[in-house]
């Protein structure tokens, strides 16, 4: 298994942030790893509800389908999916308001096989693709 987190302080009021985060037309705009949605964007989020996505990192195209495991609008989007080789993917999107700001953290996880024979360069991959995304995120959301 491979753990990752990324936090980051994003100056924009959490609705905003949220709004930002599930507008899947913007996904490609600050999600570091996403190349597309070959069967077309998300057009609405709920709690068991499926989506597929292109994704790369450490320079491997995959494809995953997603599956809507926790969903509280304004706060917190976990999904769940599988990808290429058994390996099971997780993210959780967790947004704390601040004031006038929001703390947006990144939870994700890798599990499988395959993860075990590269677990140490997919967890430095994937850090920084988060800590990117973030950074991409709040350029978007302010």
């Amino acid at each position: 298994m491979a753990e990752v987190t990324a936090e980051a302080r994003i100056e924009a009021p959490a609705e905003k942030v949220w709004a930002t985060l599930t507008d899947f037309s913007l996904y490609g705009e600050w999600s570091t790893t996403h190349t597309g949605f070959p069967k077309g964007a998300p057009t609405s989020l709920e709690k068991g509800g499926t989506f597929e996505e292109n994704m790369k990192l450490m320079g491997f195209p995959a494809e995953v389908t997603w599956t809507v495991e926790e969903l509280e609008t304004g706060s917190t989007l976990a999904i769940r999916g599988k990808g290429p080789m058994g390996v099971n993917v997780g993210t959780r999107y967790s947004l704390v308001p601040d004031g006038a700001a929001t703390t947006v953290r990144i939870d994700g996880e890798f599990t499988g096989a395959a993860v075990s024979l590269m677990a140490g360069k997919l967890k430095d991959s994937a850090t920084a693709a988060l800590n990117e995304s973030l950074r991409k995120l709040n350029a978007l959301a302010v």
